[in-house]
């Protein structure tokens, strides 16, 4: 089990950054997958960006260029740095993180908002 707290969202004007971040209850040191989500209004949950041990982030092409995922082992945190932010890159950022045993983590998610 582990415990996830999303921070960071907030109202930004396009072409903004912001800085979101996950912390974990526990070591992330041995996650099978880590990312980030996010659900707009009227639409699915979709991928944003994740990373698999052992591997490179991916990217939706959507944010390709713009987003960069990254950990910190020491702080247990994931966070996720959003540039050149866009009106449609509004949503629910939601954190997840999938163990080896079949666990598969949400945190509560956290309102991003990109005014035009």
């Amino acid at each position: 089990q582990v415990q996830l707290v999303e921070s960071g969202g907030g109202l930004v004007q396009a072409g903004g950054s912001l800085r979101l971040s996950c912390a974990a209850s526990r070591s992330i040191f041995n996650f099978r997958v880590m990312g980030w989500y996010r659900q707009a209004p009227g639409k699915q949950r979709e991928l944003v960006a994740t990373l698999r041990s052992g591997a490179s982030a991916n990217y939706a092409d959507s944010v390709k260029g713009r987003f960069t995922l990254s950990r910190d082992n020491a702080k247990n945190t994931v966070s996720l740095q959003m540039n050149s932010l866009k009106p449609e890159d509004t949503a629910v950022y939601y954190c997840n993180f999938g163990d080896y045993n079949g666990g598969n983590y949400w945190g509560q998610g956290t309102q991003v908002t990109v005014s035009s």
